[in-house]
């Protein structure tokens, strides 16, 4: 069954398999202790420090290795805040932040600070320059992700670091989906990563400081790990995590040129084989292994099932969910899409066969949905139009206000409006998105007795 989720965490990597045996036996005992397996345990993991940081590109002294990619992240936003104190109580990060970052905004929000997101653009982006702009004379930190983990889109960070280096401003670089394809570029303050992106060991985090960052741990002291990161190290799930980044580095361009060529084909051929389709993300500034795309009047999590159930294992760049209804904040943050989202994401060794019959299956997988879910082939027009058409989808979840808006749009002739009555707040993304992909104009939102009332203005 191809396992095609790499990006939510890839399958453990032949050489962490074999260094977290080996490490075991080795590895166990205190290395604050002075006797021999102390000393041994000592050896192993300043030899595990070394290879990390060397792929990180920093010193082994300013690394540390945490019990995970979101502890390192709170830790490294913590500490850098609480060192710029005086400077201010003022974040500034991407809109399209992993949720870790978004928490320890959330978090310094509560806690009387302030932050700024920085919008992107379509494709996931931010400009260098519009971030400039949200830096402040009280900002004490920084924030950008190397590149999306829902939609694979890299992130100018050499040249937003610059500007925050100008600006007196470290920068915190999240790498969890960027590091094992290579180091980050630029002039970064403090970078975070996560072992299990690259198929080392799940619990195993790094956090670089670079000398010269002001920077304050939080929490009760602790003597090891530079007093960064509290606790037992788990030394076999760390010396397996920085031998699989270097065995994987070794990979990375061969590999990078192979998935990126399997990626391409993926990328191509969806728009073809599967009507109202949409591909997110930038077509040149992305990840090798990542592609996204948005299928028109599907429900993600069905979609999700039924290809599970035909032997692919994916997931969906919208966070939607039964429990929650709440849409993804990077694709409502790009204005695509939240619903029928399909996030495939490939493994190292991923074969072109295993890629041609996913394609394969796609599209009637697609259909079947649709069917079920009573979705239009194609707007058929009225021989009868009305000037302007109202569709009640109140309690009914997306994507069926927009499969209803897609029934009767040819129903109004060219100049007339249907408006869409829905109390779903993904319906407040989707049909502005269903619009942009279908070049109809939307007009706008207007208050309703329930929910709202959404007007689109027929174009074509």
């Amino acid at each position: 069954m191809p396992y095609f989720d790499a990006a939510s965490s890839a399958p453990l990597h032949p050489v962490a398999r074999q260094a977290l045996l080996a490490s075991l036996d080795e590895g166990w005992a205190d290395p604050a202790r002075l006797y021999r397996e102390g000393r041994r345990a000592t050896l192993l993991l300043d030899a595990a420090r070394e290879t990390a940081a060397e792929a990180v590109g920093c010193r082994p002294d300013e690394l540390v290795f945490t019990s995970s990619g979101t502890r390192a992240v709170h830790s490294g936003t913590a500490g850098a805040l609480s060192g710029r104190r005086r400077v201010g109580r003022h974040m500034v990060l991407s809109a399209v932040e992993h949720s870790s970052v978004l928490h320890a905004a959330a978090a310094l929000g509560a806690a009387g600070g302030s932050f700024t997101e920085v919008a992107v653009d379509r494709t996931g982006a931010v400009d260098p320059a519009a971030y400039g702009r949200a830096l402040r004379a009280d900002t004490a930190l920084a924030c950008l992700q190397s590149a999306n983990h829902e939609v694979g889109t890299e992130q100018p960070v050499a040249e937003t670091a610059e500007i925050c280096a100008e600006a007196g401003v470290p920068l915190l670089v999240d790498a969890a989906q960027s590091l094992g394809w290579g180091p980050v570029a630029g002039r970064w303050s403090l970078l975070t990563a996560s072992a299990h992106k690259w198929g080392g060991p799940a619990g195993v985090g790094l956090l670089a400081v670079r000398k010269g960052v002001r920077f304050a741990p939080q929490g009760p002291a602790d003597e090891r790990e530079s007093g960064r990161a509290a606790g037992f190290e788990n030394i076999p799930a760390i010396v397996a995590a920085a031998a699989s980044l270097r065995a994987v580095r070794a990979e990375a361009a061969a590999e990078s040129v192979r998935l990126r060529a399997l990626v391409d084909r993926v990328r191509a051929a969806v728009a073809g084989l599967v009507p109202d389709v949409e591909v997110v993300g930038d077509p040149e500034r992305r990840l090798p292994h990542l592609v996204t795309f948005s299928c028109l009047y599907v429900d993600g999590e069905t979609l999700l099932h039924e290809l599970d159930r035909a032997g692919f294992s994916v997931s969906s760049g919208s966070s939607c969910t039964s429990s929650t209804l709440t849409p993804s904040h990077v694709l409502k943050a790009m204005g695509v899409l939240t619903e029928g989202n399909v996030r495939v994401s490939l493994p190292a060794g991923t074969t072109g066969d295993e890629v041609e019959r996913f394609l394969g299956v796609l599209p009637g997988v697609v259909a079947e949905v649709r069917a079920k879910l009573g979705a239009p082939a194609s707007p058929a027009p009225s021989p009868s139009p009305r000037d302007s058409l109202v569709v009640d989808a109140l309690g009914r979840r997306c994507p069926i206000p927009v499969i209803e808006l897609a029934k009767v749009i040819g129903e109004v002739p060219v100049g007339g409006t249907v408006t869409v009555l829905a109390d779903d707040e993904a319906a407040r993304l989707d049909i502005p998105a269903w619009c942009e992909m279908r070049e109809q104009e939307y007009v706008g939102e207007e208050p309703a007795d329930r929910g709202s009332a959404y007007v689109v203005r027929r174009l074509l």
